[in-house]
């Protein structure tokens, strides 16, 4: 087992996160919130995405910058906890001035959990209420919480044979300019340490003598249906430089290249996998060292989410894996 790596995604001076956490359902979610408003962007490469307000955060739109950026899980029924983020944010002030109403700008994107304890309950209003009302900076919560509640990896054969995943962050710096990450991980795939290769986390063989790795095994014949639903990873990379939308947009763009490093395979027919990004601009920083910081937060914020989980629902987690 690793060790985790460091920093939070409130490393960005002016982002709080706060959770809602059911552990006995197995479900949560998690809410960014920027109370000043941030400069947002989006990158969706799963073919399987639960997701509200992406098309207002493309360039060209009317509209700039989010107030908060929800997390769940719940599936699709997961997005009525943006409910409970908008009603918050309402009371708080916050929100894009139209006419007689501040209006808040909350995207969001979901991610499946229903196969893990109970699928009768989902992240609500009120669940997305009370993660606003928990949020702060700083916070290092990770593992079983938010949104990383009811993560798992690696259903190729069917969640019987998955290992339990979570919530990770992690930040790094240059010079003034920070970068930082939060992604819930609840991958079809495996995930891997990419320094090595060594799968941390996935695909259970049903003789318990180690990994089957999905990569390989789909690249030698037709996959099963067992693990086609229970998946998609989500998140948020965000840093304290001065970007414009487009350029935003491309660091969610790039931050994509971490799921990519650790998630094998990732972006897949069964997967959602969307990565939201915020700017708040408080210092100059440049796309050309801003974006691989990106991926390379998102890289250890998977690492981290994977290694900071604990077994639930009956599947273990990395830490509890012997081979």
């Amino acid at each position: 087992m690793g060790n985790l790596f460091p920093g939070s995604l409130t490393d960005v001076e002016g982002l709080e996160v706060g959770h809602a956490t059911n552990r006995e359902a197995l479900t949560g979610c998690t809410v960014i919130l920027c109370r000043e408003g941030a400069i947002a962007g989006v990158s969706v490469r799963g073919l399987a995405p639960g997701t509200r307000e992406t098309d207002l955060l493309r360039p060209g739109t009317l509209v700039e910058r989010a107030h908060a950026i929800l997390l769940t899980g719940g599936s699709a029924f997961g997005l009525a906890a943006a409910d409970g983020v908008m009603r918050y944010l309402e009371e708080e002030g916050i929100g894009f001035e139209a006419g007689p109403v501040r209006v808040p700008i909350v995207p969001g994107a979901v991610l499946f959990d229903l196969g893990l304890g109970s699928s009768l309950v989902r992240p609500d209003a009120a669940m997305g209420y009370a993660a606003c009302q928990a949020a702060s900076a700083p916070q290092n919560a990770q593992g079983n919480v938010g949104a990383g509640t009811g993560a798992t990896v690696g259903k190729l054969l069917g969640m019987a044979h998955a290992c339990k995943a979570g919530l990770g962050m992690a930040s790094l710096t240059s010079g003034d300019l920070v970068v930082s990450a939060l992604v819930a991980v609840n991958a079809f795939g495996d995930v891997r340490d990419p320094s090595t290769g060594r799968i941390l986390a996935g695909a259970r063989r049903p003789d318990g003598q180690g990994f089957v790795d999905t990569e390989k095994a789909l690249c030698v014949g037709v996959p099963s249906a067992q693990g086609s639903w229970g998946n998609t990873v989500i998140g948020v990379v965000a840093t304290n430089a001065r970007l414009d939308v487009a350029q935003v947009n491309q660091m969610a763009s790039a931050a994509q290249d971490g799921l990519a490093r650790t998630i094998s395979p990732a972006h897949t027919l069964y997967d959602g996998d969307t990565l939201f990004a915020l700017a708040t601009g408080r210092v100059e920083g440049h796309p050309l060292v801003v974006y691989p910081l990106a991926a390379q937060a998102v890289e250890r914020a998977v690492l981290n989410a994977v290694w900071a989980a604990e077994g639930a629902g009956g599947l273990p987690a990395a830490r509890d894996l012997v081979w």
